[in-house]
């Protein structure tokens, strides 16, 4: 039988150590956020149904954006037993320079629409966590504001080739006059893909009030009262070029994007580049071959050509077909730490959280990107740790497993034939 007896108030009131409730609401709202999709939650709340939708979807039906999660997911890890890890290093040296962790903020246009302090509170919390942020030709902060928010930080610009060729070599000059370390030259937007949430919605830049956007703003006033409080929504690093935000948009893409426009940029640009937007082993190799600094594995987030590549599965056979020496990088489809670091197992060099990130901006402005980042920094080192490794070096693709859904018809009867 068991012993029982009268309850010690001593022993119950330690037991029953009450929190003190926090009552700065924005900061109660992000320290209950616990993974990227935790924000994804508040920031769907939080934001009008346009604007969360234009970061949220993909392209057609988002077949390219849910294949991409869906093989991060699809991750399965082998640990190394008895190894301890008490300190783990997640330092990156990347592009000729350090990143406390290994991965950056990617190029995202249309920022401040997601949440009025935009791209200063992406700069602002990149800056502060020693990790690279990089500015889009569609950003809607300037270059020399970016380099304000990020004096001393590494800032990276993407660039697209627009049509008219010198608005395109004026902006890489900007940047390289603004101490811009690396240009993103991008190569997966010869037009632009088919966002369907976008034309549901009647999404438009700048946001038109219909009776259903002003529906969806009433649970959302603060949204609202920044938007029309705040600067112009524009194109900030093209506000002088002149043409309206939907001319300077289908400017933006350019079908007839070529190897030529690449040598003229390079030619431009006093740092290193890379090219974004890289899809197939033929064009990394290609790439490698023309001397570019890198190469990003990406298809843009799932945002253009749906049901194409999906980057983190091409990552070990690109890996192979270039060597050690190339830097490689990969996006789209990061939702956790876990994915970064199984990423660098398989042979990136580093990684570029977009949505993620946006997530952040959505649910609480700047303290939101940087709860993101710790999000995600924490996920990093906890995985680090199980696997048995104190260092990104020692991560090595036996640690990682891509398990298989997607596998060709012509891989399958290879594989039977040779049974």
């Amino acid at each position: 039988m068991v012993q029982r007896q009268l309850p010690n108030p001593a022993e119950l009131l330690e037991l029953m150590k009450f929190k003190k409730p926090e009552l700065d609401g924005r900061k109660r709202r992000l320290e209950g956020a616990l993974t990227i999709a935790d924000l994804r939650t508040i920031a769907k709340r939080r934001t009008p149904k346009a604007a969360f939708d234009y970061t949220d979807g993909s392209a057609e039906g988002e077949i390219s954006l849910t294949r991409a999660r869906q093989a991060f997911e699809d991750v399965e890890f082998h640990p190394g037993i008895l190894k301890p890890a008490p300190d783990v290093d997640t330092s990156a040296d990347i592009l000729g320079g350090l990143s406390a962790l290994p991965f950056g903020i990617a190029p995202t246009g249309f920022t401040r629409l997601m949440q009025t302090e935009g791209e200063i509170a992406g700069a602002g919390a990149a800056a502060a966590a020693g990790i690279p942020f990089t500015l889009s030709t569609l950003g809607t902060t300037s270059i020399e504001g970016v380099k304000a928010a990020n004096p001393h930080g590494r800032n990276w610009f993407q660039l697209y080739v627009m049509r008219d060729r010198e608005i395109s070599y004026e902006l890489t000059r900007r940047a390289a006059a603004s101490g811009f370390d690396t240009l993103h030259f991008t190569v997966d937007t010869p037009v632009a893909g088919a966002r369907l949430r976008d034309k549901r919605n009647g999404f438009s830049i700048p946001p038109q009030l219909t009776l259903g956007t002003i529906i969806n703003a009433i649970p959302r006033p603060w949204w609202w009262f920044d938007f029309l409080t705040t600067p112009k929504l524009e194109f900030a690093s093209l506000s002088t070029t002149g043409g309206t935000v939907g001319e300077l948009l289908d400017a933006a893409m350019d079908p007839t994007i070529s190897y030529d426009d690449l040598a003229v940029i390079r030619d431009l640009w006093p740092g290193k580049i890379v090219i974004k937007g890289v899809q197939n082993v033929e064009d990394a190799v290609r790439l490698q071959g023309e001397g570019v600094d890198g190469i990003v594995l990406s298809n843009h987030g799932g945002r253009q050509l749906d049901r194409a590549p999906v980057p983190f599965h091409l990552l070990p056979s690109v890996r192979k077909a270039v060597g050690d020496d190339f830097t490689v990088m990969v996006d789209t489809g990061i939702m956790n730490g876990a994915d970064i670091v199984a990423s660098i197992a398989l042979g990136a060099d580093f990684t570029l959280i977009g949505r993620a990130y946006l997530y952040g901006l959505m649910a609480g402005g700047r303290q939101g990107v940087d709860r993101a980042i710790e999000i995600l920094r924490t996920e990093i080192v906890r995985t680090m740790r199980l696997l048995g490794v104190s260092s990104l070096a020692e991560l090595e693709p036996a640690h990682v497993t891509q398990l298989t859904r997607l596998v060709p018809l012509a891989r399958n009867a290879e594989e039977t034939a040779s049974r």
